[in-house]
């Protein structure tokens, strides 16, 4: 399907060029823009890296949601259940037990889940302690024969 720009969607586009300040929109609005000055999808391809069919997939998105489908965050990441303050709250509670000894992940994630109404994957809670500075550590190991502190003591023959 062949998209028509009129003189209006030209100007528009590159008054939002001008202002705009994101590099990756910025690729897609010259993409845009030349393909309204009716060059070919090859030729717009060419010029911007973009493949022939993710150009006319941005002008079908511009015809049908204008320029904020183009100018608008594509990655919706970062979907936490809490804020990185709440999360801090919510850590609070495990940093006594934390101290000097080993934190069971499973209390601290059963927390969580009691916490946000929902259960979550066992990764959700690594990313959390992440966040917050937390490390996963993990007790030095012992030889089994230098277990026992009396064994330690009997002289070698």
């Amino acid at each position: 399907m062949k998209y028509h720009f009129n003189e209006e969607d030209i100007q528009a586009i590159q008054a939002a060029r001008r202002e705009n300040q994101d590099k990756n929109a910025e690729r897609r609005l010259r993409a845009l823009e030349l393909r309204a000055e009716e060059r070919t999808g090859k030729e717009v391809a060419a010029i911007t890296g973009y493949n022939l069919w993710y150009i006319s997939k941005l002008a079908a998105k511009y015809c049908t949601g204008g320029l904020d489908a183009i100018i608008g965050s594509h990655h919706h990441g970062n979907h936490r259940n809490m804020s990185y303050e709440e999360e801090t709250a919510f850590l609070e509670q495990f940093i006594d037990e934390a101290e000097g000894r080993i934190t069971n992940v499973s209390a601290v994630k059963a927390a969580y889940d009691k916490k946000i109404g929902r259960e979550t994957g066992r990764g959700q809670i690594y990313y959390v302690l992440h966040r917050h500075g937390w490390t996963k550590k993990t007790p030095k190991g012992k030889h089994p024969k230098r277990a026992d502190p009396e064994a330690a003591e009997v002289p070698k023959k």
